[in-house]
């Protein structure tokens, strides 16, 4: 314990203490939540991590301690001793509720002026300026126990990998840069002018070198960062539980990560999860949810109509059909009743705004009220409702579209409906994405990009189509979702060089840009390679998951806002010239 100039030295956290402490004499230190005056009686709410403790002061047991208690305001720092008694007025709310410390002793470490907001847990002050303040935010109780229940999750997963047989190693935070699917945050070297190292991405090149090396079973918690725009599951720095496996194949990986999650949601949150998690198909998992991702705590599955639709009067639905796409509708149970005709509009504003060009609905109070109505036959809309299983009292919306747009579109409309509907179990579902797509068509290019970084292991069924039908092509890659959101991504890697080399030339390297971003990675695979394997799980989302936060800003401690700017210390920043041209750098204006 620190032992302070004041002469008195901690021995107990302010939470920790119980009735069973009573008769204890116990010095505590921490922050003045609140104080109340009674008179000949203060007592004082004193805050330190682990919770809060009474302290008791009267004004007849030591006249200069209850001054000093009397002059206390919020968040002064305080180091109080006395005896731990029972109280008379218990407050079975917080666990130390059945004691006070009833105070002999008492030193003022720190006063503090007035805070920019109120420190309690429920609070109504903006975002803004909570995070201008993060160091008094962080005071509050919500994201406090957010931190330390991060904290628990990387010791589970340190003490479950090093006994699963991983070595943690670290890994270089300044790097060269590569592609990997984000632009790369760049550090100027001073050194070598001109020149720039890159800050990782991910460790992805040196684990599998690691594997090369020797290490078999690779573990560490990497930091990694990616210049991309943000969002409430995104930061552009953040942390994985990093993992690279040799001599395995797909599934011993996905079951050592399984193993993990079953002892860290026991340990940590006392849940017992099912072992194995079901495992979805990339192509299942976009045809019946819209998304590689699906929250599959609820039903609400797409469903196709198209075959029913094709020869229907209504233009919409048949031209889609015409140039390749596809009808699809999504049926929301009970929800006639909820959804007004207004609601519905904004939810066509809503699509409109994602790349759909509308939607079609079908709400059924007392009978079905199709949008569609005049332009089919009664038997025609009810070889719809019959396929769809709809009945009186719900609601179906459609989207008429090429196959990717209506996907993507009813996806995010399912999500969007199951909440105002409230139909979402309070539960955790597991769901493996397996058998993705190794390219993906970009229409823009009119070429067959990469899904994966380059060293993704196709099936080996699948190497036939390489050079003649890229769309056939399938990856032995897999990401683990929970809730409807990502939680890691992995995959077995190439180690043959000269399929290494093909899968280059497919995806239009050229040889010069092979040996530019991969010679020595390229070079090391000539010197005997194990099949090998890994992934990276996301520890800011499986806490922000874990601790029912809205936002991964609520499990960081110093976050980014949504433009990258970090608003405590007003990151970033200028520089000042000088610093500049000992680098060699000349800023100029970003050309629109």
């Amino acid at each position: 314990m620190a032992e302070f100039m004041t002469g008195l030295k901690r021995t107990n956290y302010c939470g920790d203490l119980r009735i069973s402490d009573v008769g204890k004499e116990v010095t505590v230190c921490g922050w003045v939540q609140r104080c109340r005056d009674l008179g000949q009686l203060i007592f004082i709410d004193l805050r330190d991590r682990t919770g809060i403790v009474q302290l008791a002061f009267n004004d007849k047991t030591d006249k200069d301690i209850f001054d000093k208690a009397f002059a206390c305001r919020s968040e002064f720092v305080l180091a109080a001793k006395g005896m731990v008694c029972e109280r008379s007025a218990k407050n079975m709310e917080i666990p130390t509720g059945e004691i006070e410390v009833v105070v002999t002793d008492m030193r003022v470490l720190s006063k503090a002026q007035t805070p920019p907001f109120e420190i309690v847990d429920d609070t109504n002050t903006n975002e803004e300026l909570r995070l201008k303040y993060r160091y008094l935010d962080l005071r509050r109780r919500p994201l406090l126990d957010n931190l330390m229940m991060r904290s628990k999750i990387a010791k589970v997963a340190r003490d479950y990998f090093y006994d699963n047989g991983f070595v943690e190693i670290e890994t270089p935070m300044m790097i060269k840069s590569t592609p990997e699917g984000a632009r790369d945050y760049l550090v100027p070297s001073r050194i070598h002018n001109g020149k720039f190292y890159a800050l990782p991405q991910s460790p992805q090149i040196y684990k599998q070198l690691l594997m090369l090396s020797g290490f078999d079973r690779y573990i560490q918690l990497a930091r990694c960062f990616r210049d991309e725009d943000l969002r409430a599951d995104r930061q552009p720095e953040f942390t994985q539980i990093d993992m690279e496996l040799s001599f395995v194949d797909v599934d011993e990986i996905l079951e050592i990560n399984e193993g993990f999650f079953k002892k860290l949601f026991k340990e940590i949150l006392g849940i017992d999860l099912v072992t194995p998690f079901e495992r979805m198909t990339y192509k299942d998992a976009m045809e019946n949810y819209g998304s590689d991702k699906p929250d599959i705590r609820f039903d609400m599955k797409i469903q196709d109509i198209s075959d029913l639709v094709k020869n229907c009067g209504f233009g919409v639905f048949t031209g889609a059909i015409e140039n390749g796409g596809s009808v699809r509708a999504i049926v929301a149970k009970n929800a006639a009743s909820v959804y007004t005709r207004k609601e519905i509009d904004k939810l066509t504003e809503y699509v409109k705004g994602i790349g759909a060009k509308g939607l079609a609905y079908v709400r059924w109070v007392d009978e079905p009220n199709a949008s569609f109505k005049k332009f089919m036959t009664d038997d025609e809309l009810a070889s719809i409702y019959d396929r769809l299983g709809a009945e009186k009292g719900d609601m179906i919306l459609i989207v008429a579209d090429k196959n990717s747009t209506v996907l993507s579109t009813l996806g995010a409309l399912r999500l969007m409906v199951a909440k105002r509907l409230e139909i979402i179990p309070d539960e955790y579902k597991f769901l493996w994405i397996v058998d993705f797509p190794f390219f993906e068509y970009d229409e823009e290019s009119g070429e067959w990009i990469a899904m994966h970084h380059p060293f993704t292991m196709p099936k080996e069924e699948c190497l036939q189509y390489l050079d003649n039908d890229p769309s056939k092509v399938i990856a032995k890659a897999y990401d683990l979702t929970l809730n409807g959101v990502e939680l890691s991504s992995g995959s077995m890697r190439i180690t043959d060089y000269e399929l290494q080399q093909k899968m280059f030339k497919a995806l239009k390297l050229t040889d010069e840009e092979i040996e530019a971003k991969f010679g020595f990675l390229v070079e090391a695979y000539k010197y005997g390679a194990p099949p090998h394997g890994g992934m990276g799980i996301g520890l800011d989302r499986v806490t922000m998951l874990m601790c029912k936060a809205d936002s991964l800003r609520d499990v960081t401690a110093f976050p980014k806002v949504q433009n990258a700017s970090e608003l405590m210390s007003a990151c970033p920043a200028e520089v000042d010239k000088e610093s500049l041209d000992v680098l060699g750098i000349q800023l100029k204006p970003v050309s629109e």
